[in-house]
């Protein structure tokens, strides 16, 4: 080329240059001028810059252009870089979604149209150090909060709360921990007397109640906790008049105060400073109470005797920043009233025990194995999330000591709640709360609900319908042959001896026994009269032993002495001595009855002459086997009721110690020959009697007849 072309051109005929692409000269886009140059062409800048579309950007490069997203856009088709407007697929960014945050702490993001702006929250402020952070105003310190002056202003994070003093409550209408909140100074729990109670005792410990709630003060809430706890220990330690009181006045008596004590301890526990706090009395009653802020951790309060054990989930509700209170209040006083409660099981626990025992179960007594407590909690207790854990130790009947124990086979252990009756009175119930093992000094138990709760055992009796019909019919029978045996004893002049007689005390005793079980027996609902009836029937039967003793010893002696001598000697001694033994020591007779056997096997092979009446051996032999159900020996069967065989034992034991008189009546009187002969004579009198009666009758009626003809014969003439 002729000409020398610049930089970003080209030779164009030989003799001209050209601009390549996106450059120009100033002689246009072909020049001949050497000292010309080809400039960049800004496509972006005026007259006509290139129209890239909303929300992008033309950027000009050296020979060309390209169009991209605005900042704050990004394209939807994925290619960053585009030529015109058909192109733009540029779309909004929201930068508050991306991590780490644009915003920083408790800032708040707010996304704009290719941009986004960062706002504080009420309470909070940029930090001077950094504009996209946000600070706490601490509006407590700052004197900008509205909290009444019954309040303590506590600084939160963007806010802050009115809290009580220690000491204080929200009024009545007002809520805590809020900015409207205004408080008053914690009063005295309102307790009073149970209504229609007669009892100097019980007045005397409400008067002092009621001074101490008039002289209290939330300065002095430690003190008045102390002195409430001696109070009551000193109310349970001496009773006085409160022991004379009918069961049911007494029990109304208790569930005032445990429920009562337990409330005013809750209410009073609010105004405690935060920690773990102890009081103790002298006759040891326990309160321990817990006051503490919102956690997750176990809480565990020990006693001497009890242990519960919980979480402070159960006790706060979630956003709850105030303190609370859990308490375990031990009263081993109580157990003096509460030993003889009725118990009432759940409809599961009864179907329970009833599927594990054959026959109808009936609960017959109970005792208490451990202290009665009381735990609580500041808020509502009757439907916990997740159940509370007691640990109770074993004490004995009177409360004191400790006592290991082993409940038997128609024994169990239950964990019982007192609930409060319609009366005011209360009884113990099962529902919420289960055994979750039990040891020989211990039980473990677990409930859903708070309240006041104790461990007792229940022993229980399987009431056999056929059981029951088989005792009253062989007892009704055993009545009639032992008033038909006594009657013979008396009225059978032939066999009336030292036997006889001994066998009539026996007949009277088991007769007046047997009459006072069938009539009386179920006659519990007053208690003087079931304590008087447990009584005679106590006496009659250790009286029906000591009978049954002395008979196997007069046949002891009998058999060991088989002379008409020694066999007056012994009447003459068993005369003496069988009124004062008979009614005097009881005792059993199995010895005696063995050794009978043992002496008959060895000499009724050499029977004297002397004893020629006892001609029938066989017969004899009988006799001696049949003692073994007079003499009442069957009884030991009572013993053998335990493990598979109870039910069979349970069977003959009612059989045969049900029948013992219709045997008395069968060996003494229907199988001796001279009670035979004695009834053969009765029965001859009697139908002569009755034979005589009939002719004397027909003879009365036949003169009476002839009178009366005479007497129409004489009207006629």
């Amino acid at each position: 080329c002729a000409l020398r072309c610049p930089p970003k051109s080209s030779c164009v005929n030989g003799n001209a240059c050209r601009c390549d692409p996106g450059f120009i000269s100033s002689s246009g886009e072909i020049f001949t001028d050497p000292l010309e140059s080809c400039d960049d062409i800004n496509e972006c800048g005026p007259p006509s810059p290139v129209y890239c579309g909303s929300s992008a950007d033309c950027q000009n490069t050296e020979g060309g252009y390209h169009c991209t997203c605005s900042p704050g856009y990004e394209p939807t088709s994925g290619v960053t870089i585009f030529r015109n407007e058909s192109e733009n697929t540029c779309q909004d960014v929201d930068e508050c979604q991306h991590r780490p945050r644009v915003c920083k702490g408790r800032s708040i993001c707010i996304n704009t149209n290719g941009s986004y702006t960062c706002q504080c929250p009420p309470g909070l402020e940029f930090n001077p150090e950094d504009p996209r952070d946000c600070t706490d105003v601490d509006e407590c310190s700052s004197g900008k909060h509205r909290c009444h002056s019954s309040t303590v202003c506590v600084n939160t994070v963007g806010s802050y709360t009115c809290h009580c003093r220690q000491g204080w409550v929200s009024k009545p209408g007002f809520r805590e921990e809020e900015m409207t909140t205004i408080c008053e100074e914690i009063r005295f729990p309102t307790w009073t007397a149970p209504p229609g109670i007669k009892s100097q005792a019980l007045s005397r410990f409400f008067k002092r109640i009621q001074d101490l709630g008039r002289n209290f003060s939330s300065a002095s809430v430690l003190n008045t906790v102390r002195v409430l706890v001696q109070e009551m220990s000193d109310l349970l330690e001496i009773p006085g008049d409160l022991k004379t009181l009918p069961l049911s006045e007494q029990r109304f008596v208790v569930t005032n105060l445990i429920f009562g004590l337990e409330n005013v301890l809750r209410g009073l526990s609010k105004a405690l400073p935060k920690g773990s706090w102890t009081f103790s009395s002298s006759a040891g009653i326990e309160v321990s109470l817990e006051v503490q802020a919102p956690s997750y951790r176990n809480i565990t309060l020990t006693q001497n005797r009890t242990e519960m054990m919980l979480t402070w989930g159960k006790v706060h509700d979630s956003g709850d920043s105030g303190l609370a209170v859990v308490g375990l209040l031990s009263t081993p006083g109580m157990h003096r009233f509460l030993a003889e409660a009725p118990l009432v099981l759940d409809a599961e626990e009864q179907t329970t025990l009833h599927e594990t025992n054959r026959g109808l179960l009936q609960e017959t007594s109970h005792i208490l194995l451990s202290d009665v407590i009381s735990a609580f909690i500041t808020k509502d207790t009757e439907n916990l999330r997740s159940p509370v854990t007691f640990v109770f130790q074993h004490v004995s009947p009177g409360g004191m000591e400790w006592w290991s124990v082993t409940p038997g086979p128609r024994e169990k252990v239950h964990c019982v709640y007192w609930q409060r009756g319609q009366n005011g009175s209360g009884y113990w119930d099962t529902r919420g709360c289960w055994v979750t093992r039990t040891r020989d000094n211990s039980t473990t138990c677990q409930c859903t609900h708070l309240s006041i709760f104790a461990v007792l055992m229940a022993h229980y009796s399987v009431q056999d319908p056929a059981l029951t019909v088989i005792t009253y019919v062989g007892l009704s029978l055993s009545l009639l042959c032992l008033l038909l045996a006594a009657l013979t004893f008396l009225l059978c002049k032939a066999i009336q001896h030292t036997s006889t007689s001994l066998h009539l005390q026996l007949s009277l005793c088991l007769f007046l026994a047997h009459l006072l079980f069938l009539t009386a027996i179920d006659r519990t609902e007053n208690k003087a009269l079931c304590a008087l009836i447990a009584g005679a029937l106590h006496y009659l039967y250790l009286a029906s032993f000591t009978w049954m003793l002395l008979v196997g010893l007069h046949l002891f002696l009998s058999a060991r002495n088989l002379t008409v001598v020694n066999y007056s000697g012994v009447n003459r001694f068993m005369k003496k001595a069988m009124f004062p033994v008979g009614y005097g020591v009881p005792a059993v007779n199995l010895a005696f009855f063995l050794m009978t056997l043992w002496i008959l096997k060895s000499k009724l092979s050499s029977l004297n002459s002397e004893v020629s009446t006892l001609q029938n051996t066989r017969m004899l032999t009988f006799k001696a086997t049949a003692q073994l159900f007079i003499l009442g020996c069957t009884w030991c069967l009572g013993v053998l009721q335990v493990g598979p065989a109870a039910h069979v034992m349970s069977y003959l034991f009612t059989i045969i110690n049900s029948l013992q008189g219709v045997f008395i009546f069968l060996v003494h009187c229907l199988l001796s020959q001279q009670v035979r002969k004695q009834y053969t004579k009765w029965l001859k009198r009697i139908k002569k009697t009755k034979a005589e009666s009939e002719k004397y009758t027909l003879s009365s009626r036949t003169m009476s007849d002839c009178k009366h003809s005479q007497i129409s014969s004489s009207d006629t003439g």
